[in-house]
């Protein structure tokens, strides 16, 4: 049973209402007036509020419990209660969010029958947020894999424009999460309980896209068979990603204008605008402002959609961030004849490192998919790898026992970090007293403890530089990044 919030000056309708609710088994929490009211809603979050719109003749308080409840997450249900003549403040109530009024006097039996439709209507709506919250936590910022620095300039610039309405325009390669960034715009923001709608603009026809677009009447064209709402009323209140926007036809691109400057849109064959409230966010892997100057992308919308650009950079950009993201990739799966967690060579983690990735991230993904696939066992090999990257292996040499060597991946806690981590300026350790037998460690480990002293504090002085470090110590850039793993796990 649910628990109520009950509000009305009336101490007659009050006992009455209570006395029906609490024999239908609901904990009620009576309140006549709305300071109160407006506590208590804070404090013991009700599933359902019923409340009066006027609680005196002169203000309608009902209004600002409404408005409370709404704000809240997740929002209770509310059915307001109205007298007579104040009817349009009840339509009012019902824009700004309340399933459904009672005009006074009414029926118990009809009061029963509102609320346990609203009860129901609230099962689906705190099923429906505690999947929406599932789609957050998904789509965190953390869940962008990348301790680069570019990627650290990318969070910084998602964190801060997640929960405005400012079009935001996603620049970078094919393959680089473009809508992995708008899915965590959207998730991150006052809409996510609204609907997030992506659609690929490069993916269908003109006239198909304007219809999916827009939405059309019936009649409008041959197949036109029934009204249908376009995308942009669908992600009304939410958000519509515009994925290849580059890809648009001079047509579309002059209707879409329109609608960032009007917020309204105008199906086919209609000639009434529907406003909308979306927020816009598209992205591109072609250079937009180059497009301008071909005369291929109007001017004044590349102006309209690039309000606030996101720069995603390429793999080969942010190579320090390939251990984080195989780390990610292999999480949770094991090889299906061992049953034991795949590991990497170094060899294969080092060829992977040098790698350009010219389809960036995904490409990535599906090399460590394939592996997978291929791999005898639970050791990945460089054979085990695209043919693309078998080059690289022979450059890097290193193909005697190869399995011999693993990489240390990075752990989970170091892939989800989005902070920057400076380096600790950490002077070389001196040799440590060997004093009783006890105290001995092998040779290995006491060289590779100093190695790692060393590399740190030469990182230090070039100010965490890793390719400035790689030149100044000597060795490959793939052989820095596997000696940073190694020493994170």
């Amino acid at each position: 049973m649910a628990k109520v919030l009950l509000v009305d000056d009336e101490l007659t309708m009050i006992q009455t209402v209570s006395d029906l609710l609490r024999a239908e088994g609901h904990e009620v929490l009576p309140y006549t007036n709305a300071p109160e009211a407006l506590e208590a809603l804070e404090l013991n979050s009700p599933e359902l509020v019923i409340t009066d719109l006027y609680l005196d003749k002169t203000r309608a308080h009902g209004l600002e419990i409404l408005q409370k409840a709404r704000s809240m997450i997740p929002p209770p249900i509310v059915i307001v209660i109205t007298g007579f003549g104040s009817i349009e403040t009840a339509v009012e109530a019902m824009k700004r969010g309340a399933y459904d009024y009672l005009e006074k006097p009414f029926k118990l039996e009809e009061l029963r029958l509102c609320v346990q439709r609203a009860l129901t209507y609230g099962d689906t709506v705190s099923e429906n947020f505690y999947l929406r919250k599932q789609l957050r936590k998904k789509y965190q910022f953390n869940q962008i894999i990348g301790t680069s620095a570019k990627m650290q300039v990318v969070f910084k610039m998602i964190e801060r424009v997640a929960d405005t309405d400012s079009t935001v325009l996603i620049l970078g390669e094919s393959g680089t999460g473009k809508e992995l960034v708008a899915r965590a715009l959207h998730f991150n923001s006052r809409r996510q309980f609204a609907p997030f709608v992506p659609i690929n603009c490069s993916a269908l026809p003109e006239h198909l896209l304007e219809s999916e677009l827009f939405g059309h009447r019936r009649g409008a064209f041959t197949g036109a068979i029934a009204d249908k709402k376009g995308l942009f009323q669908e992600a009304d209140g939410g958000t519509i990603f515009l994925d290849e926007i580059a890809s648009m036809t001079s047509m579309l691109q002059s209707r879409l204008l329109r609608v960032l400057q009007e917020r309204e849109v105008r199906r086919v064959g209609d000639n009434m605008p529907v406003y909308v409230n979306v927020r816009v966010v598209a992205a591109t892997n072609e250079p937009l402002e180059q497009r301008v100057k071909e005369g291929a992308f109007r001017e004044d919308l590349y102006y309209r959609i690039n309000v606030i650009p996101i720069v995603l950079p390429p793999l080969r950009e942010r190579r320090d961030d390939v251990p984080l993201l195989v780390a990610h990739f292999l999480r949770d799966k094991v090889h299906p004849r061992t049953q034991q967690p795949f590991k990497l060579t170094r060899r294969a983690m080092d060829v992977l490192c040098a790698y350009d990735w010219p389809g960036n991230v995904r490409e990535l993904e599906n090399a460590i998919q394939r592996a997978c696939v291929l791999s005898d066992n639970e050791i990945i090999q460089v054979a085990d790898l695209p043919p693309a990257l078998h080059p690289l292996a022979d450059k890097l040499g290193g193909a005697e026992d190869e399995t011999r060597e693993t990489a240390q991946l990075p752990t989970p806690a170091a892939e989800a970090t989005i902070t920057p981590q400076p380096a600790a300026a950490a002077a070389p350790a001196p040799a440590a007293a060997v004093t009783s037998q006890a105290g001995m460690r092998p040779l290995k480990d006491f060289l590779r403890e100093q190695e790692m002293a060393y590399i740190n504090q030469v990182l230090a002085n070039v100010g965490g530089d890793k390719e400035k470090a790689a030149q100044l110590l000597g060795v490959s850039l793939a052989t820095l990044y596997r000696k940073l793993a190694e020493a994170e796990g």
